[in-house]
């Protein structure tokens, strides 16, 4: 099959594409053929990416661990998904990820696509709407009624938290660009504040969570506008190796779960969810993407489809009758 894989991580990733054997599921497990994967530019200096769950190095990894696309093959003993469904979701972060005509992964990461999304659109949505389920109500504890601060609401985790927020009827306000503006408040904020503007805490006041997706200044000069007991949760990266120590508290990573993630699709479904898509690229201009070479036109992530490849998957030709 056709993969892409990371030969070079600094100063600038490179990606290049090879021929590697088609994965084989094992037990609880299952093959997806990928359709669609989001591209997460820091993916590349992550942890598991550069490292084996054990700590040794990882050589040449392929990247991409967020994907839509249709299971091809099953395992034994999986009993939740059979050969034909469509999925979206994530793989397993010190696996080979989607960046490749198949990538295995295991029931509990996955939930079905939404018939509402195209796998494109899906391939979005796994770790940003998480993140942001998880952050507002396991780490934030939102409850209905309660003013949220969301810092980039039109970023690819701030989209979702404003929907998040407002479907549980919080209200919310958030901090975006000015062009921004009105697509915040289509997607539920009842305030959308340039961030270039006048100070945020000079317009804000009697905040109890505050979601910030920006970074530590952000997040200390949040704590002016918060209520008595309220609560910051952070995700930006930024924000783990900040000297504030509330700040570092204040920070969290999202944990894969497809039951959660299914509960996401059910949104979709019923209408009361939005992705947001920025556009499809081409495979080569995979590094580009990772890069940070092109140029975003809208709210929502860059996605890869890794069903065109710049030329035919040899290994499937030598198969062939």
């Amino acid at each position: 099959m056709r993969a892409l894989r990371l030969v070079r991580s600094t100063p600038e990733p490179l990606l290049v594409e090879e021929d590697l054997p088609r994965p084989e599921p094992g037990a609880g497990e299952v093959l997806v053929q990928v359709h669609a994967v989001a591209v997460t530019p820091t993916e590349v200096h992550w942890y598991g990416t550069s490292q084996t769950r054990d700590g040794g190095p990882r050589v040449a990894p392929v990247l991409g661990h967020e994907f839509s696309g249709q299971i091809a093959e099953c395992g034994k003993h999986v009993t939740d998904f059979a050969v034909g469904d469509e999925v979206f979701g994530m793989s397993n972060w010190f696996s080979e990820g989607a960046l490749a005509e198949y990538c295995v992964t295991t029931p509990d990461l996955i939930a079905r696509k939404p018939d509402a999304l195209t796998h494109a659109e899906a391939a979005t949505v796994p770790i940003s709407a998480l993140t942001a389920w998880q952050g507002l109500f396991d780490h934030g504890m939102l409850q209905p009624g309660q003013r949220v601060l969301i810092h980039g609401g039109a970023g690819a985790v701030g989209l979702f938290a404003v929907q998040f927020a407002h479907l549980h009827g919080a209200y919310v306000v958030t901090t975006v660009s000015a062009n921004h503006i009105d697509y915040a408040r289509s997607i539920g904020a009842d305030e959308a504040l340039d961030y270039r503007g006048a100070p945020f805490e000079e317009r804000v006041r009697d905040i109890d969570v505050v979601f910030d997706t920006v970074g530590p200044e952000v997040m200390r000069r949040s704590r002016r506008v918060l209520k008595s007991g309220g609560r910051c949760v952070t995700v930006a990266v930024e924000s783990k190796w900040a000297s504030d120590e509330d700040v570092r508290r204040a920070f969290f990573i999202f944990k894969q779960n497809g039951a959660e993630l299914e509960q996401v699709s059910n949104l979709f479904e019923a209408g009361q969810l939005r992705a947001a898509l920025d556009r499809v690229v081409p495979v080569a201009a995979a590094t580009d993407a990772y890069r940070g070479a092109i140029a975003k036109s809208r709210p929502g992530k860059l996605v890869i489809s890794p069903l065109e490849w710049s030329r035919p998957d040899i290994s499937a030709t030598k198969m062939a009758p």
